[in-house]
This record gives C-alpha cells, structure tokens and sequence, in this order.
C-alpha cells in the first residue's frame, strides 16, 4: 500500500509510470506490503488462470525474492518502472515482504523507479 501520494503519467522510462506528486525525503517510506489490500499468491493458483488472465496478471503482479509467491499490488505502485538508477529501494522493514523506501529526496513531479532485481525473482523474463 503506497503511503504517499502519487500519481500516474506518461514515463519516458516505459510507457506508463508512477510519480510523486509531493515531496519525497530520503528514507521515507513509500510502500509497505498490506493484506488483504496486497495480495499474496502461489504460483500453482496462477498456472490455473486462463492464457489472456495470466498475461494481464504477470503485467502487474512479481515473483518475490523472498516468499517465492506472487504479489499483486492493490494500488498504483505496480506503475513503479525498473531502473538501473533507483530513486526507491527495497527495504527489510515491514513484515514479510518488507516495504520501499526513498533512497534518496525525490522532488514533486519526478517519476518513481526501482531496481526490480531487489525483489523480483522472475526479473530476467521480463527483461
């Protein structure tokens, strides 16, 4: 669950991206894993779901690092882009999956990148 406000707009990064529409101070926590909101879900009940649902579902959701299960985020930071560069980082904090904090004072108006390969086991697919 996003814990700033943002919104969403044309990225120069891909397509779509996640913007913060306030200030942003290093360290500030951005995201946190919240169920029911954020959904937790094995692989085996994804394998289920038709061929275009599954597609749909593998836009948004990522394969975590730590749980090896699916999360599918309820709110728009699954608009968060990859970058080499992040001005977000996964953090340890904040229950199971953790939660992504600034990794440094991100101004208004700048887009919201993270390094996927901090959380994504399933990175070299979608790369």
């Amino acid at each position: 669950m996003l814990f700033v406000r943002t919104k969403i707009k044309r990225s120069y990064v891909h397509g779509i991206g996640l913007f913060a529409n306030q200030n942003i101070m290093k360290g500030e926590l951005i995201w946190k894993f919240i169920p029911p909101f954020d959904l937790q879900i094995e692989v085996t009940e994804v394998d289920k779901l038709a061929e275009p649902a599954r597609e749909q579902f593998m836009n948004y959701a990522y394969l975590s690092t730590k749980t090896g299960r699916y999360i599918l985020c309820f709110d728009d930071d699954r608009f968060i882009n990859h970058s080499n560069s992040p001005n977000v980082l996964s953090s340890n904090e904040g229950g199971e999956e953790g939660s992504v904090i600034a990794a440094r004072d991100i101004r208004e108006g700048e887009e919201l990148v993270c390094d996927y390969r901090e959380f994504d086991a399933d990175f070299a697919r979608r790369f």
